[in-house]
């Protein structure tokens, strides 16, 4: 067995045979599954040893487990998702020569005979480790037509099975086990019970927890339960965008035990259906630790539960992918020892996360640095973080207010949103303290505008203002699938991309490494306008934004969408994804 490994293993770029044999032995000692642990160790490419692996075992190769040509509900009857999920076989064509081009097991009874095995086809099953005879067995026993074994990466199955089946399929199964799925789903609802520690049903936690992991395992920032009329939709928020996630059919029936589960876990009333709430979820995973904002909304077609995930990350300049420039910028305004430093950009822009690592580079043992904010996103050790609650009356302008009084040299306000919070900001930056906090404009130089039109004298803007930064994120491509592209000059120019840029190019491809999406991460693009001695005089004698911008440039400032550009031509994002999150201000505002 070991020889056949290695043989392999050698026509699959093997780093080191050493440590190869090393981990055989070890894996044979402990009686794990040899294909498990040679791909787990990273040492060979995945593609070409288990491809080599097929060949000499003579099983076919399955390069692509497309399945666009049979239905999916077919393989699913045929092969149960705790079979499937359990030991990692997918189902991925069922040859049946009783049934027609038309009517593939959808006539009448087809699902029972199906299930039943009455056909006389084939079902081809891919797996990745020929060797798990447990797997065999399992199969052979619950399946009730002939099998054809396949080939594939294990990479490809695992995500075929997620496809295929749904997030927790196999968990679902067995909550659904001996249930009349035509029950009464209002009754249903309204049983919130049944999720006890005792309850023969608790394994709804395995299956919550099921879609937790899932979540975290894609990088998702957001998790959406969304009840449908007729479905629960659940959705994940990736680098962005919003992905619906595969979901067990029938898992409406388990709506509200799911929705109960996630009130619990975050100390909401499961009883109170009526009225929004909010709360928050502490998660261990693996040595993480993983804070869960939570809040539900009471909808017509039941509780919708939308799940903020917030990793206990470091924060540091370098995390932020700054330009030269950029960099230099942020570092002078961190040496000044007083004024306001404002972030604007809408919500979800990534203020918070720029707030906390400029917090965390100015946190020192002869620095006392107080925030206010709503809610407290992550817990930064050596800062004093206090979270606000309008129910006691405990506001940003009353915060901030008590703050004064506790001699602080740095003070951050989660929002300035009224013109009290942003007075009592100003008197703390005249009065020799550091503040910062974020506001909700378009751009930068819009933020001048916004304290103007909140009732602030522009003479006070002008005195205590040091810079507004203005910042939005742009998905990053993913350095091993992205390809290279061009543009016709017409569209350059429309953009007004640099001229004289002659370098390449690159667009979105598609991997494993990125989930074929084209892109991994984000990253912030940024302008910063420094209220230099011109721009002051032009504050406070109220010019208008087209003069403060005219003037702003004259100073240095680069719109945000230069320094998007500048990442483009490092080949860090595309072109489209700038475009969509800058924008030109039309002639004359």
């Amino acid at each position: 067995m070991k020889d056949l490994f290695l043989d392999c293993a050698r026509n699959a770029a093997l780093e080191s045979e050493e440590k190869l044999v090393e981990v055989l032995d070890q894996s044979v000692f402990q009686q794990r599954s040899l294909v498990d642990d040679v791909l787990d160790t990273q040492l060979v490419d995945e593609e070409r040893f288990l491809e080599n692996l097929s060949k000499k075992l003579s099983i076919g190769w399955k390069e692509e487990l497309e399945r666009d040509d049979v239905k999916p509900r077919q393989l699913r009857e045929l092969c149960s998702a705790q079979v499937a999920l359990r030991h990692r076989l997918l189902p991925v064509y069922f040859d049946d020569p009783d049934a027609s081009e038309d009517d593939e097991f959808a006539g009448e009874g087809g699902e029972e005979r199906a299930a039943n095995g009455e056909g006389t086809g084939r079902l081809e099953i891919a797996t990745y480790d020929p060797f798990n005879l447990t797997a065999r067995q399992a199969a052979s026993q619950h399946i009730k037509v002939p099998i054809q074994w396949r080939m594939a990466s294990r990479t490809r199955i695992v995500e075929g099975l997620q496809s295929l089946y749904g997030v927790g399929a196999d968990t679902f199964e067995q909550l659904l086990a001996g249930r009349d799925l035509n029950e009464d789903l209002l009754d249903m609802r309204e049983d919130v019970n049944v999720i006890d520690d005792d309850d023969e049903e608790a394994s709804v936690v395995k299956f919550v927890n099921q879609i937790l992991r899932e979540a975290l395992d894609q990088r998702a920032t957001d998790i959406h339960v969304e009840p449908q009329k007729n479905q629960l939709r659940i959705r994940y928020r990736v680098d962005g965008k919003l992905v619906e996630v595969p979901v067990p059919e029938n898992i409406k029936a388990l709506q509200s035990m799911v929705v109960a589960r996630l009130k619990i876990m975050s100390n909401l009333d499961i009883a109170e259906r009526r009225l929004p709430q909010d709360g928050r979820i502490n998660l261990q995973i693996e040595g993480k630790s993983i804070d869960v904002r939570v809040a539900t909304i009471p909808t017509v077609e039941g509780e919708q539960v939308s799940l903020r995930l917030l990793g206990q990350e470091q924060f540091n300049l370098k995390k932020l992918n700054l330009g030269t420039g950029i960099n230099e910028q942020f570092r002078n305004l961190l040496e000044l020892s007083n004024g306001i430093i404002l972030l604007t950009g809408p919500t979800g822009c990534g203020k918070s996360t720029t707030l906390y690592t400029f917090l965390t580079e100015l946190n020192k043992s002869e620095t006392r640095i107080v925030t206010v904010e709503d809610p407290v996103e992550n817990k930064l050790e050596g800062i004093l973080q206090v979270a606000v609650k309008p129910e006691i009356n405990l506001t940003f302008a009353n915060g901030l207010r008590s703050f004064l009084r506790a001699d602080p040299d740095i003070i951050m306000v989660g929002e300035i949103r009224d013109l009290e919070t942003a007075e009592i900001a100003i008197r703390a930056a005249l009065t020799g303290h550091l503040v910062f906090s974020t506001l909700h404009t378009n751009d930068a130089i819009g933020g001048i505008s916004r304290l103007v039109d909140m009732g602030l004298e522009p003479f006070l803007v002008s005195a205590s203002v040091r810079a507004f930064i203005a910042q939005r994120l742009v998905r990053k491509l993913c350095p091993t699938c992205r390809v290279e592209t061009s543009y016709k000059p017409e569209y350059l120019r429309s953009v007004d991309f640099p001229a004289d840029y002659t370098g390449p190019f690159y667009e979105k491809g598609g991997c494993q490494a990125c989930r074929n999406s084209g892109y991994r991460g984000r990253l912030a693009i940024y302008e910063v306008c420094m209220l230099t001695a011109g721009l002051q005089e032009m504050v406070t004698a109220g010019r208008p934004y087209s003069a403060l911008k005219e003037q702003a440039i004259k100073d240095g400032f680069l719109p945000m969408r230069g320094y998007g550009y500048a990442k483009v031509m490092e080949g860090q994002t595309t072109l489209e994804e700038v475009v969509s999150v800058t924008t030109t201000e039309m002639e004359g505002t």
